[in-house]
Order: C-alpha cells, then sequence, then structure tokens
C-alpha cells in the first residue's frame, strides 16, 4: 500500500519492521521517500541517495520530526534505541528535539567520558594561570600514577575505594604527601566536570580518615645558642672551600631565609643598594623573592605564595658587595663553579657544614629556627619594656615567610611587606648579635685556606 506522509511518498510497510537488508537495499529514486519502521520511526531516502533516521511525534498538539543521524553511521539497532530514548523524553513531559539540540551544544557527556580525557582537559584550562614547572608536576603525577589504572574508566564508575586503592599504592612507596596531592588534582577534576553539569559523586571527598596520615613536620638540626652560632660562622668564613660557597652560607645565615631561595637569588632581585659607591645609604637595601622561587623551595605545592620582601642588614650589604666581585657578571649572585647561568649545588652549603663538623647539629635550613628560637626568646625577656615586642612573634613570622598564626591567606596578601621598619630593625639586631667579631666579608676572598679554630 502506498500512501503520503508530510508531503513525501511513504511506502507503508503495514505491521512489518525494517530489516538491515531492506535498508542497505533501499536505492534512490526520482523524489525522497520513505520507509516505515514502528512507532513513529522511518528511514528517510533523499533523491541523491542519503539516507537519515527520523522519528515523528506529536508535542503539545504539534507533529514534530527528529533527525536520529545518518545510515550506515547510526544502524537500525541504534535508531530505534534513540527512537525508545526519544519517547521517554516525551513521557517526562519534555520535547525530545530540545534535548537532542542541548546534547549538539554542549557536545559532551561528562559522566561516561574517561578519567584520562577530563583530566586532561582540566589541565590544558589550567595551564595560563601556572607557572611551568607546577603544570608539569601536575600532568606527571596524574600519567605516572592514575591514568595507568584509571585512565581509560568512565568517570561516574570511579568510586571512593576504587579511587583509595590507587592512592594506597603511591603511598606503600613512601610518597604520603604525594598520595595527598594527588587526591586533591582528582577532587578539582570532579568539580570542573561537575561544573559542566556532568552531576557525579567526588570520590576524592571526604576520604582523609582513610589515607595514611601525614608525618610529622620534620625538625632540622638548629645551633640556638648565640655563643655557638659565632663560633659556627667563623668556622665556615675560614673554610677550605670556595669563597662563593661560604658568602651563600653566610647570607643565608643572616637573612634566614630557605636555602633554595638563596641559591637561587638573582642581583635583578635586590634593590635599594648603589654598587659603584660602597660609601651609598643602603638603609633601604630589599631583596625581594618572587613567588616563583618560593613555590620552587615548597617543592611545587599549591599553596598559594607571593612575593616576600626581605630587608637587609649592614652585613648583608657587605657581604653581597664582596661576592659581586666575584660573580657580578652572572645574572645569579651565588653561581656554581661550572657555569655561571646555574645556582650553586643544592648540597653545597651542607657539605661545608658536614666538613667543618657540625653534622647532626645544624642543616641549612636550620637558621630559621635558628632566627626563630632566639629572637621569640628575646622578645619574651623583653616584653614590657617595649610596646614594639607585642607585635614581634607575628613579625618574625612575616620575616620567615609564614603565615602569622591567626592571619588569613587574604590578609597576608595586604600585610605580608607590612611593618618593614621593625622587620628591618630586627633583621639588623640578629646580624649584629651573630656575627660579633667576625672577620670583613672582603677578607673571606684572601683567608688563607685554614685557620687553626
Amino acid at each position: 500500500m502506498s500512501g503520503y506522509f508530510g508531503g513525501n511518498e511513504l511506502i507503508d510497510m503495514g505491521y512489518r519492521m525494517l530489516t538491515d537488508k531492506a535498508v542497505r537495499a533501499a536505492a534512490s529514486r526520482k523524489k525522497a521517500y520513505k520507509l516505515a519502521d514502528s512507532r513513529g520511526l522511518h528511514l528517510h531516502v533523499s533523491a541523491s541517495g542519503h539516507k537519515s533516521w527520523r522519528y515523528k511525534y506529536r508535542f503539545e498538539n504539534k507533529e514534530r520530526l527528529l533527525t536520529l543521524g545518518a545510515y550506515p553511521e547510526v544502524s537500525l539497532a541504534d535508531a530505534r534505541e534513540k527512537r525508545d530514548e526519544a519517547k521517554k523524553i516525551l513521557r517526562n513531559g519534555r520535547d525530545p528535539r530540545h534535548s537532542a539540540k542541548r546534547s549538539r551544544l554542549i557536545g559532551r557527556n561528562d559522566a561516561a567520558k574517561s578519567f584520562e580525557g577530563m583530566a586532561r582537559e582540566w589541565h590544558a584550562l589550567q595551564v595560563a594561570r601556572w607557572k611551568p614547572v607546577h603544570a608539569n608536576d601536575v600532568i606527571t603525577s596524574l600519567e605516572r600514577d592514575v591514568f595507568p589504572h584509571l585512565g581509560e574508566m568512565p568517570l561516574a564508575e570511579i568510586d571512593k575505594p576504587l579511587l583509595l586503592s590507587v592512592l594506597h599504592k603511591v603511598e606503600k612507596r613512601g610518597a604520603i604527601e604525594t598520595a595527598r596531592r594527588i587526591k586533591q588534582r582528582v577532587a578539582a577534576i570532579y568539580r570542573y566536570a561537575n561544573a559542566g553539569g556532568a552531576g557525579l559523586e567526588n570520590p576524592a571527598l571526604d576520604i582523609n580518615d582513610a589515607l595514611t596520615p601525614l608525618p610529622p613536620a620534620k625538625r632540622y638540626p638548629a645551633l640556638t645558642n648565640i655563643d655557638a652560632i659565632r663560633t659556627m660562622i667563623g668556622d665556615i668564613d675560614r673554610a677550605g672551600a670556595s669563597p662563593v660557597n661560604r658568602f651563600a652560607a653566610r647570607l643565608l645565615a643572616l637573612t634566614a631565609q630557605r636555602p633554595g631561595m638563596v641559591r637561587f637569588m638573582e642581583w635583578d632581585d635586590i634593590t635599594g643598594i648603589d654598587w659603584g659607591d660602597p660609601n651609598a645609604d643602603t638603609s633601604a637595601a630589599l631583596w625581594k623573592v618572587p613567588a616563583e622561587k618560593i613555590k620552587q623551595e615548597l617543592h611545587l605545592r599549591t599553596d598559594e605564595a607571593f612575593d616576600h620582601p626581605v630587608p637587609l642588614s649592614l652585613q648583608a650589604v657587605d657581604t653581597l658587595r664582596a661576592v659581586r666581585w666575584l660573580t657580578g657578571r652572572s645574572p645569579l649572585v651565588f653561581p656554581g663553579a661550572r657555569s655561571g647561568l646555574k645556582p650553586i649545588s643544592e648540597n653545597a652549603i651542607g657539605y661545608l657544614y658536614n666538613r667543618e663538623g657540625y653534622k647532626g647539629r645544624h642543616v641549612p635550613h636550620g637558621w630559621r629556627s635558628s632566627f626563630s628560637t632566639i629572637m621569640n626568646e628575646q622578645a619574651e625577656r623583653e616584653l614590657g619594656t617595649d610596646l614594639r615586642l607585642l607585635a614581634d612573634r607575628m613579625i618574625i613570622d612575616l620575616m620567615l615567610a609564614h603565615t602569622p598564626k591567626g592571619m588569613s591567606a587574604s590578609e597576608l596578601r595586604y600585610n605580608r611587606a607590612a611593618y618593614m621598619p621593625r622587620r628591618r630593625e630586627l633583621a639588623q639586631r640578629w646580624a649584629d648579635m651573630i656575627m660579633e667579631n667576625a672577620i670583613p666579608a672582603h677578607d673571606i676572598i684572601d683567608s688563607p685556606r685554614r685557620k687553626p679554630r
């Protein structure tokens, strides 16, 4: 029987449904025509021979037509499945065309997308705001520890037990902190997917109690007696080592900053010093540590970091003037012996301390403990004689690039350069204490390799 459907010729199959053979055999004609299947589904064959699946239905008392896809990309079985999905949408009181249009506009099914696909999409979006070294660390950790196990799995199939099994593998090799960073990155990937409407349960939430606790903060060996510190500075100043390494050790002691920040210090980071005039005023001498170098020293943590201003004491300025005679042509203040473009070795100062008998007694990072302990004890002893000392505990933390207790990250953003006059006073007081009877900085260049202690 033949009839008409929307003005085009229709081949009515009665109660029979289409077969794959009939669909393949459908050839072009002078006019477009349709082959009916069942429940509103039919195959549209154009005059050029193009075949597409269409579904006829009624919505709000109006006849509608939804294109389900082209044949053979969409098979007969696929077309019937798409028709049934459209009918479910109709039963829920919605127009299937709107759902199809939404899918085309969104262009993805986040719940079904693989974890690796979504992770790389998330990572690509973040790269512009991250430093290259951090961006590389993030994707490398996922490629090494997560993608081999979960990369091909749909996001919706990854639950807490599955994610924990992967994180426990990382913990078993001793990388406790790495496991927690990966957990944070997985959580961010799911937040990104859900922001696009995926509606997924985030498996990285509320699982800290199932992870290995972080080990206690490492305590670095440090001298906290002024006389012992003065003796050590004298020993290092006269040690049989490169003058550049000895100057780096001296500046590290004077500023009490992280060793990596001193290693990567550049001449351009220093302001307030007239290098051509040794008698010029240096009361505004400042070392501004870029946030990037702080993050490098913190082993690529994602914690927010800011540029960190370090006031320079008179002794620190003298040290810099002296080392400038040796390294002024390099962009780095303390370049290595082999290349003016690379800093001294990460272990150069530590090895120097060990050779001079301070192994297990004091390490490069220990100056921070020395400074904090001695300066805070001094403030407590003198409290009441000077009202400024009430704020010194917070100021000492600021000088060490720590977030003072009770100060939020937003407050730190605005206060990190505050209290500079008092910071300069404390920096100078510290330098005067530890450098008492120390040899002049310029003498380090010409001092004998060894002197009796």
